[in-house]
Parts: structure tokens; sequence; C-alpha cells
């Protein structure tokens, strides 16, 4: 695990929006925004490739509405609230534009705010994300647990165990897991031509054998300008941000 050189919380549209800052701060470099998948918290989603990533620039990883060490609010949890809060966040940092690592959940965010606010994205790595929901798999859209594609009995004990030492109600863990799958599986806001007006330079991670379909990862390297498609071999949903061996060369040669 990697010890943030800082942690605290900032109050953004009616959230208590708890934040890390790792690396330098003080290198003029243009900020890192990393942001975690759903139900889950940064240690959880990043720490396999964080102290990579802020060896030599300045990271800023927040916990979106209900995760973590941020408290659930009484509002539904929707991908464009989601963007909203981090561009408050950024603004109350005085932040004006960063680049984005978003990871399922989170990079449906990133690419929220890349749609709309294309002015603060300098770079944008989007791992396991799509952009229309018939881009994930059948089993995924409606749930098999029995497929390898999703998250194990192993993977969802973590996530409980992870939420229950940090979030403000332990208790909360299944009312909020609810709240997130619902947020998760709504209609995107997206359309081709959205994709097509991308300006920032992407990049999209995809595993062989993760929630997203390879096909459509493929048609969203099509319809963003100069997209690059990195697949991952023998990589699932829950491993793909834990493949430092393939993930820390692709990002760094990305984000340089």
């Amino acid at each position: 695990m990697t010890v943030p050189n800082s942690a605290a919380h900032a109050k953004v549209n009616g959230l208590e929006m708890y934040y890390e800052t790792h690396g330098d701060v003080s290198d003029g470099s243009r900020p890192l925004v990393l942001l975690h998948g759903g139900a889950q918290t940064v240690g959880l989603a990043f720490s396999a490739v964080l102290p990579a990533l802020a060896a030599d620039r300045h990271v800023v990883a927040p916990e979106l509405q209900g995760h973590g060490h941020t408290a659930d609010i009484d509002r539904e949890l929707t991908v464009p609230d989601l963007a909203t809060d981090v561009v408050a966040l950024l603004d109350e940092l005085g932040i004006q534009q960063a680049d984005f690592l978003g990871f399922s959940l989170g990079g449906l965010t990133a690419l929220e705010i890349a749609v709309r606010h294309p002015e603060r994205v300098g770079r944008l790595a989007l791992a396991a994300t799509m952009y229309t929901q018939d881009g994930v798999h059948e089993e995924v859209r409606v749930p098999d647990y029995s497929s390898p594609r999703l998250p194990s009995q192993a993977d969802f004990q973590e996530m409980a165990d992870t939420y229950a030492a940090v979030a403000p109600d332990p208790e909360h863990f299944q009312d909020f897991l609810a709240k997130v799958s619902a947020g998760a599986h709504a209609p995107l806001p997206w359309t081709a031509d959205d994709l097509r007006g991308l300006r920032a330079p992407t990049l999209l991670l995809v595993g062989d054998s993760d929630f997203v379909r390879v096909e459509h990862a493929a048609e969203m390297q099509r319809l963003i300008p100069a997209a690059q498609l990195a697949v991952l071999p023998a990589t699932t949903h829950m491993s793909l941000m834990r493949r430092t061996s393939l993930l820390v060369p692709l990002l760094g040669e990305f984000f340089a």
C-alpha cells in the first residue's frame, strides 16, 4: 500500500469528499487524477500501480460518493453527478487541467468529464470502460455469478472488509452496493458523436476476459480520434489494475 503525501476532505456538492495526494506536488507537471471502480477505494483499485504513477508526478486520488472514506448522501448515484463532483474538487484544489486514469465506474466518470468539460482533460486513460450498456457481456448486464468474468465471493468480501475499515457508516455496505449497482447499470448519456468529438489523447485498456466486450472497446477506438487500445491477455475485470508488468509500461509511455 502506498502511503499518501496527504489525505483530506473537501466540501463539494453536499459531499465531504475524501481525496489523497501522492508524488511530487511541486514539479509543475499536469496532475494525474485517479478514479476508482464501483465499491472500491483508492487503495483497493490502484495500490498495485500507484508507486510507479506517483514516482515522478503529482497524483490526486478522490473517493467518489459513498465510497471508502467519503460518506454517502441522500442522492442517487449517477455518472453525471460523480463527474460534477470531481470537477468541483478540482476547482477546490485550483487544478484547471489534469490527466485522468479511470477504472470501471471511475472510467465512466472520466469519460463524462472528457465529454462535458473537454478543457479540463489533458490525456485520458479509460480502463474497463464502455460508452453504451450493450458494451458489456450479457452475463454482466444480467448478472450470472457463475461467470468467471464477475467478481468472486473473495472479491466481494475484500470490498466489504475495506469498506468496513474506513467508511463513516460501516453498516451501510449492502445498501450502498445496491445503489452502486443501480448507478453502474443505468443508461449511459453518450452517443457515438460524443466519442467522435473527443480531442484528448485517449488510451483504452481492457482485459480479454473483462466486463467490457473487446469488440466494443475496438469500436470505441475507431470512434475516438487517434485513440489507442490495449487488450491485456489472461485478464479479468478484477485483475486488470493489478497487471503491473503490463500496465506500468503502457501507462508510463502514455502519460509521459
